[in-house]
Formats: C-alpha cells, sequence, structure tokens
C-alpha cells in the first residue's frame, strides 16, 4: 500500500498541464482551496467536480492510477462523513435507533464535506504529479520574491517545502520495507486486538526516525559537497515562462468561480 502512494511524486507525461508554469499552477491551486468553500449546494459541488475531473484529464494522468494511490487516505474522507453524519443534529429525522440518530442535515452536510474534502486532496495532488520539486520551488521562489523587501528568507523556505514534498514517497517506501521487515518476524499489523496493533507500531517509528535522520544528514553532506550557501547569487538553469495556456486557464478558473458565486444558495 505504502508503495503506492502518489504525494510528493512526479509523472513525466506531455500534456498541458505538465507544460504550464508552475507559477500559474500554485496560483490556480491557492484559488481553488478559496472558492470551494464557495459551494454550498448539490449543482455548486456538481461544477466543483466536473472542473476537477476535467483538470485531471487535461493532465492524463491515468484514474486507475489515482485511485490506487489515494486509497490509502480514502477512509479520512470515509470518516469525516461519518463525523458529520452522527454529530449534525439539524433537520428532521431520518434514522432513529433509540441513541444514535441520523439527521436529513447531518447526511447532507456528510456528502458536501466529503466532496470537499475529495476534491482538494485531488487538486493538491495533482500539483506534485505534473510538477518537478525544483519547478515548485522555483515558482514558489518567484511568487514569494516581494517578500524579500522584508527580509524574508524566500528561497530557504522554498527550498525547504520543495524538500519536504520530495520526502513524502521516500519516507512511504522506508516505513513499506520496514514494515514488511517485521512482518518478516511475526509482528503483526494487520490483526489482533486494538492495542497490541497500537503498541506493534512502537517498534516501526524507532528505525524510521532513525533512517530519516540519516537520509536528512546526508542530503545536508551532498548539499554542501555541491558548494550550496543559499540563494544570494545563485543563478537559475531553467527559467520559469508565462504561456498562453497559463492565462487561459486562469481565465477558465476565473468563469468557475462566477458560475459558483451565480449558483450559490
Amino acid at each position: 500500500m505504502m508503495e503506492k502512494m502518489i504525494f510528493g511524486r512526479y509523472v513525466p507525461a506531455d500534456s498541458m498541464i505538465h507544460k504550464m508554469d508552475p507559477r500559474s499552477k500554485l496560483t490556480i491551486i491557492f484559488l481553488f482551496v478559496c472558492i470551494i468553500f464557495i459551494a454550498n449546494n448539490w449543482l455548486t459541488y456538481t461544477i466543483i467536480g466536473v472542473y476537477t475531473f476535467l483538470m485531471i484529464g487535461l493532465s492524463r494522468i491515468p484514474i486507475r492510477f489515482l485511485y490506487g494511490g489515494l486509497k490509502p487516505v480514502l477512509w479520512l474522507v470515509a470518516f469525516t462523513f461519518l463525523l458529520q453524519l452522527f454529530f449534525t443534529r439539524e433537520g428532521t429525522v431520518v434514522v432513529d435507533w433509540g441513541f444514535v440518530k441520523i439527521y436529513a442535515k447531518g447526511i447532507k452536510m456528510g456528502f458536501y464535506i466529503s466532496f470537499r474534502f475529495f476534491f482538494l486532496i485531488l487538486m493538491t495532488s495533482l500539483l506534485t504529479l505534473t510538477t518537478t520539486p525544483i519547478e515548485i520551488t522555483d515558482g514558489l521562489e518567484s511568487l514569494l520574491n516581494p517578500l524579500k523587501k522584508l527580509r524574508f528568507p524566500v528561497h530557504e523556505m522554498a527550498l525547504m517545502m520543495s524538500i519536504s514534498l520530495r520526502f513524502i514517497p521516500t519516507l512511504m517506501q522506508e516505513t513499506d520495507k520496514i514494515m514488511k521487515a517485521q512482518i518478516a518476524r511475526g509482528v503483526e499489523f494487520a490483526s489482533g486486538p486494538l492495542m497490541e496493533r497500537i503498541k506493534a507500531i512502537i517498534p516501526l517509528l524507532i528505525p524510521l526516525f532513525v533512517s530519516s535522520f540519516k537520509r536528512a544528514e546526508e542530503l545536508a553532506i551532498a548539499m554542501e559537497a555541491r558548494g550550496y550557501r543559499g540563494g544570494e547569487g545563485r543563478t537559475k538553469y531553467r527559467q520559469l515562462s508565462w504561456k498562453t495556456v497559463d492565462t487561459l486557464q486562469l481565465a477558465f478558473l476565473a468563469v468557475v468561480t462566477i458560475m459558483l458565486i451565480y449558483f450559490r444558495s
């Protein structure tokens, strides 16, 4: 399961989304996170869903690959739905099983919040799947460039976020290797009482932390050996270029935003 995680991975492809400027993709993701809260009925969530899957189609990322990578986090979507289902006490009672009562508003809000969470996961995953860590670093640094006047460490922050994204699949692979080694020694992660499974995680965390610190140290040594001294005076091999497709994508998102505002309840 860990090997199929897609967060932080880059999938090369010859698509419109891959060719976009990382600055426009970062801007679109930020605006998408904002406008998704405008949706508050079935029609507006349908518009958000159509836009999300249209972007996935333009990226040429296989749906099966996305589904396989997102399976480990789908339980969070289901958990979010159940929280709304059992803790929202508004509207008419649909199910009454003694101390368990399910309200119509709880069902509706459960679907709304779950869809919102699901679409956010899809769009943010699409960013890392279609943009290399170097492009994300350059895009973030360019967008945050005005903050340099306030002596904000823009380059260092962008590099830190890029490395964090890159480390996610690496740590997942390390976790998978350690889990397989522990299972070979007779440790049960998927069966037995809940407390026993929680205790079994402790031998997993210690070698994972050791491996993480070791990789961080190796990365620091490699950066120092290559003469890295921060962002001052550094030149870039790849220059960012804003294209027509970036403007069109932002204009399309603006149209979607107007539709959401118009059809909002």
